[in-house]
């Protein structure tokens, strides 16, 4: 017979399993993810006249422009929703072929990292790189692409786009990615950030990754935040959920509510196992009597 106190039991696990949810369940974010940093707008204000109008407007959440026009490494004419793989998410990187110091440093860097990602072009992401300068040349892009995939000892086969276009369609790529550049025509260089762009399969901004360093770490995490879940294990999907990014560092750092939060989870999980066993005997010694 079901009497109060043979009820204390289920009505204690009962209020754990509700505060256990409420932890569990995800916050809201909190505004001012797509600020551009303070440290970029900061050196903006000592920057030497060639260096005006060099910038970063992150534009968190928006679309690349898909539809927009290049020529990839075979002299193939492709716009870019056609090098996207709308599965899994892409490292977007701008850079020029001619660029003496800056785009190379940033693309080796690239490189060094997706060595240590533990991830795999081509199943887990992708990447794509456009020129800035509508002066080069699909033959120069298949150049820079057998060099870095054979870098990487990867096959010619593997998705690494290199891609050119006209100075109108890669200004709208730039301007639609808050990627800002200018011409120094007294060097006849192009002045750019360095940066490494994360879009989700579907092509939106999701992360902006900054200079010409980056931690393995951080380059993972913005891959599997921009991939929703859908690349990687089930651990590194927990990982995540312990790791948040901060727009002042620029990195990743530990979340104490996302590992709360899957502390919660597990506690949900046995309690509301606890429950059924507590339900399942009232209900046996309710047909007994």
């Amino acid at each position: 017979m079901y009497t109060p106190s043979s009820s204390k039991p289920m009505r204690a696990a009962t209020a754990a399993l509700v505060l256990a949810l409420g932890i569990a369940t995800p916050a809201f974010a909190l505004p001012g993810g797509g600020r551009t940093p303070q440290s970029i707008i900061d050196a903006q204000s000592d920057a030497p006249p060639q260096l005006k109008g060099v910038d970063v407007q992150e534009h968190l959440g928006e679309l690349a422009p898909l539809e927009t026009a290049f020529t990839d490494s075979s002299g193939k004419p492709v716009h870019l929703r056609d090098v996207l793989p709308r599965t899994r998410p892409v490292l977007l990187t701008l850079v020029y072929y001619n660029c003496p110091l800056l785009c190379n440093l940033v693309i080796n860097e690239q490189i060094r990292t997706m060595r240590e990602l533990g991830l795999v072009l081509g199943k887990d992401y992708e990447a794509v790189t456009v020129s800035i300068d509508p002066q080069d040349t699909p033959a120069q892009s298949l150049e820079r692409r057998r060099r870095h995939l054979q870098s990487m000892g990867l096959p010619e086969t593997a998705p690494w786009h290199f891609l050119t276009g006209t100075q109108e369609n890669i200004q709208q790529l730039a301007d639609a990615v808050g990627f800002q550049y200018t011409y120094d025509a007294s060097t006849r260089q192009y002045v750019h950030p360095a940066v490494v762009m994360v879009l989700t399969p579907e092509g939106a901004i999701s992360r902006y990754l900054y200079g010409t360093s980056f931690q393995a770490k951080d380059m993972k995490l913005a891959l599997l935040e921009a991939a929703g879940g859908r690349v990687g294990t089930s651990f590194d999907r927990i990982v995540l959920t312990c790791f948040k990014y901060d727009t002042a560092t620029r990195r990743y750092g530990f979340y104490i509510f996302g590992f709360l939060r899957i502390g919660a989870l597990m506690v949900f999980g046995a309690l509301a196992s606890m429950l059924a066993y507590y339900w399942r005997r009232e209900l046996k010694k309710g047909t007994a009597a």
